[in-house]
């Protein structure tokens, strides 16, 4: 946020013939929602209803839909009863957590992560286990470092991508960890909100398939590039449905009624959808060839997401002030790693590649310039 900040700062001070800010800080689609969701909500508002609350899992047709959903891209049966649609991805973690955990318990994560994944836990009073990943676990957690937990955590979370190394676990990598954590009486987690985003290096495959005991954790804002409509979902264990529901009628009430409309229409529009992924798919594909002619020598594999994690070995061992020094020399906005990894994230810094294609392009040529004048 404090990027964002810095960047639109920059943005407003430039004169009016000077280069754009090539914004590489966020991970929010370039583009809107899709016309076919667009249209729908359009239809709900001007047809008199009063988009009033939902069922606090939310309309179930949306529901259905979902379901219908992992039918068709998993193969996997999921009842309707344990779909919960949330205020994004975001009102999915805390209903989550405070279903599956009680404070004092441990929840493990690899590190890089999604910061409010520990940030939320300790704001719940629960304690965030890190485990150190790198590059040679292509920054997800294995089995063998789980096996050495003692004690073992009461829960574990997962994202395949992940956010911010871009990395995926493969369908027999997740199906392992599944297993082991339901025999071991382990929470697991599962963060999917990145499918749909994935470049065929590692196929994609759900938690919901190998556990019954998992928690799923799956959103609009992504491949649907609906990020403001704050609708999200969970795939539930028996167990938690109930607690889940109550927490949900208390907290939330339900989700926004109209972005319920809009985001079932979404998944509908998988032409348009697929375009644009092959726009991030060509943005990914320039950067991967660019960076590394520009000094990024070490980038995490980039499965999914619309991430770059890349090592900023031998040119700073500061991503803070480097972030800084490139915003204000290259006109490039991007993210330290200190949020990410709070041991290491010193040394990393994150691209983000779902902006305009045509700014992904240009950055790689700006870094050169900007690194050469030193």
């Amino acid at each position: 946020m404090d990027v964002i900040a810095a960047a639109n700062a920059r943005e407003a001070a430039l004169p009016p013939d000077a280069p754009r800010i090539l914004r590489m800080e966020v991970g929010q689609p370039g583009f809107g929602a899709p016309e076919g969701a667009v249209a729908a909500a359009e239809r709900a508002l001007r047809s008199g209803s009063t988009l009033g609350y939902t069922e606090a899992f939310g309309m179930p047709s949306l529901r259905a839909r979902i379901a219908r959903h992992y039918r068709e891209h998993y193969g996997v049966a999921v009842p309707e009863r344990r779909i919960a649609v949330t205020v994004g991805a975001s009102g999915a973690f805390p209903l989550a957590f405070l279903a599956a955990f009680d404070r004092g318990d441990r929840v493990a994560m690899a590190a890089p992560f999604y910061p409010p994944y520990a940030n939320i836990l300790a704001a719940l009073g629960m304690e965030p286990v890190l485990l150190e990943c790198d590059a040679g676990s292509r920054f997800q957690p294995t089995l063998a470092m789980l096996e050495k937990l003692d004690p073992l955590p009461d829960g574990l979370i997962v994202a395949s991508p992940c956010n911010p190394a871009g990395t995926m676990l493969a369908p027999d990598e997740l199906r392992a960890i599944a297993r082991w954590c339901h025999d071991k009486g382990v929470r697991l987690v599962s963060d999917e909100i990145y499918h749909g985003l994935s470049w065929g290096t590692v196929a994609e495959s759900t938690a919901a398939a190998f556990s019954p005991s998992a928690v799923v954790v799956n959103s609009f804002s992504k491949y649907w590039c609906m990020t403001g409509w704050r609708i999200g979902w969970l795939v539930l264990p028996d167990d938690l449905v109930r607690p889940v529901e109550c927490l949900a009628q208390n907290m939330f009430i339900s989700a926004p009624h109209v972005a319920q409309v809009a985001a079932e229409a979404a998944m509908d529009c998988t032409e348009e959808l697929e375009a644009r992924k092959a726009s991030y798919a060509r943005s990914r594909a320039a950067l991967l060839a660019g960076l590394p002619e520009a000094g990024f020598g070490r980038i995490a594999a980039a499965d999914g997401a619309f991430y770059l994690w890349c090592d900023l070995h031998g040119m700073s061992n500061d991503s803070l002030d480097f972030a800084a020094r490139m915003l204000e020399g290259a006109g490039i906005a991007a993210t330290p790693g200190v949020d990410f990894d709070r041991a290491r994230g010193h040394r990393f810094l994150r691209f983000s590649y779902c902006g305009d294609e045509g700014a992904m392009r240009e950055a790689p040529g700006r870094l050169r310039e900007w690194l050469r004048r030193g």
